[in-house]
């Protein structure tokens, strides 16, 4: 799917059936390669996102619909306005901290629409390239 010039990348993710086989060059470096991973947690009260670094486990960027400053200027902590303002936030504190690209890979309960969805888009339309890979 191409957006504004950027582009939405679909993959998907081979997973061995046997775990004692050999990893390729590939597997062995993807974490180097595309470092920030973009994580998301939607409950019934809130809306909360960060971005991680996966080789330090540093959190380079977090917003969330608990904080004060946010708190305040939604109507309600947990609808599809809220995840389009905690995409855009994360867009801007991301930027901040010179993360320009990322990965999101879904959990295996949580299906790419809705409330996610508008996460991911939002970041994305603010100008971070997001890499979305569906198993």
């Amino acid at each position: 799917m191409i957006i504004a010039g950027r582009t939405l990348i679909r993959k998907k993710i081979k997973k061995s059936k046997n775990p004692n086989k050999h990893l390729s060059f590939k597997q062995r470096t993807e974490a180097y390669m595309e470092p920030f991973t973009l994580d998301v947690f939607i409950s019934k009260r809130f809306v909360s996102a960060s971005v991680t670094h996966r080789v330090t486990c540093k959190q380079v960027a977090v917003a969330g619909t608990n904080s004060k400053d946010i708190k305040a200027v939604l109507r309600s902590r947990s609808d599809i306005p809220a995840c389009l303002a905690i995409g855009r936030i994360l867009a801007e504190r991301g930027r901040e901290g010179d993360v320009y690209t990322a990965s999101y890979t879904r959990r295996e309960r949580d299906k790419f629409e809705g409330k996610i969805r508008a996460v991911v888009q939002s970041r994305f339309d603010n100008g971070i390239d997001i890499k979305v890979y569906l198993d």
